[in-house]
């Protein structure tokens, strides 16, 4: 493998094990409006940028600020539903390897909205350890495009060739190996990642070190 210079990590799934929560507040959120939120519904959710989600559960003909005021509020109901869960559901081990790996740059990579990013980096005291921030409201093209992995190998100013990301969605995984990244799979939502390198249950395990090592000579 080409040196590993930057480790990138998607937020949901993967930062913190939140996308049952984020599916249960959809469900509520649609119910609220007179949507009924099917099973089918709640599987489109995963990896997707707000907007898209809107307007898949809503309709196509809604206003960019109907969509943003949707968006905003199923967000704010989303983070009171999490409250004080949130130490509870930051995935395991996270913490001390972000810690353990600060001789790398560091990214968080995500399609959630800003507002969702304040609160899982400062409610979890995770924020100090990453070196750049970047969501889907800093790109025109969400996931599955790779442009949001090309911004922040930009911003880390390390070759996307040299960076690992860290992934829990078919759309997460299809949007990092478009920008020419290597995968882990953080199987908080699938069992199995296709184009994945390896697939984890958290961050404990001790395969990911020896495979991170491989890549670091």
């Amino acid at each position: 493998m080409n040196e590993i210079r930057a480790l990138l990590f998607d937020m949901d799934g993967v930062v913190v094990n939140s996308n049952p929560l984020h599916r249960d507040a959809w469900t509520e959120y649609n119910l609220r409006h007179g949507v009924r939120t099917t099973p089918a519904m709640r599987l489109r959710i995963s990896g997707k940028r707000n907007d898209e989600v809107v307007r898949d559960f809503f309709g196509g003909d809604l206003s960019d600020a109907e969509v943003a005021s949707h968006g905003r509020a199923k967000e704010a109901l989303y983070r009171s539903l999490m409250g004080d869960r949130l130490a509870s559901s930051i995935v395991p081990g996270i913490e001390m390897f972000l810690a353990r790996h600060s001789h790398l740059k560091r990214a968080l990579v995500t399609n959630a909205e800003p507002a969702n990013v304040s609160f899982v980096l400062d409610g979890s005291g995770l924020r100090q350890y990453f070196d750049a921030v970047v969501t889907g409201d800093d790109v025109q093209l969400p996931k599955p495009h790779p442009d949001i992995y090309l911004r922040a190998a930009e911003m880390l100013r390390v070759e996307p060739g040299k960076c690992v990301v860290f992934e829990d969605s078919p759309t997460g995984v299809a949007a990092a190996l478009a920008a020419g990244m290597r995968v882990v799979g953080v199987a908080t939502s699938e069992a199995d990642l296709a184009g994945a390198s390896l697939m984890i249950a958290d961050f404990t395990e001790l395969p990911l070190e020896t495979w991170l090592q491989s890549g670091r000579s």
